[in-house]
């Protein structure tokens, strides 16, 4: 399981513990691909849900965002579980952080404000 945040290089060690046979891995790209696992997700972090099996049924291997921020809980539930912590320097991290993840997410807020608006 991953304990480092998205663009520490998550995307290719999913591919790396795929090619390896721990796959399918559970990666943030899982639960844009399916929202209905937004739920789940908001579940665990309200405290109403920590059924860690059903949250990676079919999966071998968890990292990126949501799970990296369980991974405490993660590797007390899966004890033989190895723990990867993927780094990167800061202010790159920062740089592309905000290039990708940040502005995606800014540009979605104003469309569901704009979108509020409109109903006004």
């Amino acid at each position: 399981m991953g304990a480092g945040f998205g663009r520490t290089g998550t995307a290719s060690l999913k591919a790396a513990l795929e090619l390896l046979g721990y796959g399918p891995c559970y990666h943030m790209s899982v639960v844009i691909a399916e929202p209905y696992r937004v739920r789940q997700w908001l579940e665990v972090g309200e405290g109403r849900s920590r059924d860690w099996d059903t949250v990676f049924t079919g999966f071998r291997s968890a990292l990126d965002w949501p799970a990296a921020a369980y991974w405490r809980e993660l590797a007390e539930h899966y004890p033989d579980a190895k723990v990867v912590l993927t780094v990167r320097d800061p202010q790159r991290w920062w740089d592309s952080v905000s290039a990708t993840i940040f502005r995606s997410a800014l540009a979605e807020r104003q469309r569901l404000d704009f979108a509020l608006e409109m109903r006004r």
